[in-house]
């Protein structure tokens, strides 16, 4: 994107924040970088996702802000004088491993507040801001095993996964993973590419070729609290799943088929429905 003409960026640019302000809206919510006194809601939002003690504190929020990273807040639409609730929030650093590009690393919404597009709408507003500051790229990671989260990364955003981490973090013993191995993928979000661009569309995306897979079931997180030996021993398996993946000389990438169920393909990312 940044080798295209000013006014191609510019509107490269003004279509993606007007397709935050849409999501924006379907969401009932305002995203926009945090401000002031908000960074305490952007903290209280984490706290309340992860638990006390794992994630940056208050300093280190300040700090980041101001360094002009992406720390992005969701707010009702309309909100009065008082103070407002964060009913979702962002954080996003500069990364230059392998080409500079922005590592979004937390991404929490009000429990109560899912399933509206809270998060989806803070991810297309981090997209916006990040193209209008030249940055074509955001990675991140996130638990493979969880499919909600697969589908949103590689479905309805266009992103496409490019490593796996096993037990990335180590053990974490926050409020969501507990004392489950910390997996990961890590996922690559070409912003302006014909992946993303068909995605955000909502376009279909393509049957995947598949040379191998691995099925999913509908609720790990709700396996990993009722069932915990289950669920261990789902991870055990997509260990040994996943292990294909390295192989450099099969040339495999990962990516959802409609039932909702991860395939191994050579096909290529950018690759139409046909």
């Amino acid at each position: 994107m940044t080798a295209a003409p000013p006014h191609v960026v510019a509107a490269i640019v003004r279509e993606a924040h007007a397709a935050a302000d849409v999501a924006d809206r379907r969401a009932a919510v305002i995203t926009r970088p945090a401000v002031g006194d908000e960074l305490d809601a952007v903290l209280a939002r984490f706290t309340v996702t992860w638990g006390v003690g794992r994630g940056p504190d208050r300093s280190m929020l300040q700090a980041l802000d101001h360094a002009g990273n992406t720390l992005l807040i969701a707010i009702p639409t309309g909100p009065g004088s008082a103070p407002v609730p964060a009913l979702g929030a962002l954080l996003g650093f500069l990364g230059w491993g392998d080409g500079v590009h922005l590592h979004s690393h937390m991404n929490a919404v009000d429990p109560a507040a899912r399933g509206r597009g809270i998060g989806l709408a803070l991810k297309l507003r981090q997209r916006a801001i990040c193209l209008e500051h030249g940055i074509d790229e955001v990675r991140w990671t996130y638990d493979p095993l969880i499919r909600r989260n697969a589908r949103m990364n590689l479905v309805r955003l266009g992103a496409e996964v490019i490593a796996y981490h096993p037990d990335f973090y180590g053990r974490l013993d926050d409020a969501i993973t507990g004392a489950d191995r910390s997996d990961r993928f890590e996922v690559r979000w070409r912003l302006d590419s014909p992946r993303t661009t068909r995605a955000l569309a909502g376009e279909p995306q393509p049957v995947w070729s598949a040379r191998g897979g691995l099925a999913l079931v509908p609720d790990f997180e709700g396996l990993r609290s009722d069932d915990p030996a289950e669920a261990a021993r789902l991870r055990e398996q997509s260990r040994s799943a996943f292990a294909a993946l390295g192989d450099r000389g099969l040339g495999l990438r990962v990516e959802l088929d409609a039932a909702g169920d991860y395939v191994f393909t050579t096909d290529d990312p950018d690759r139409e429905a046909r």
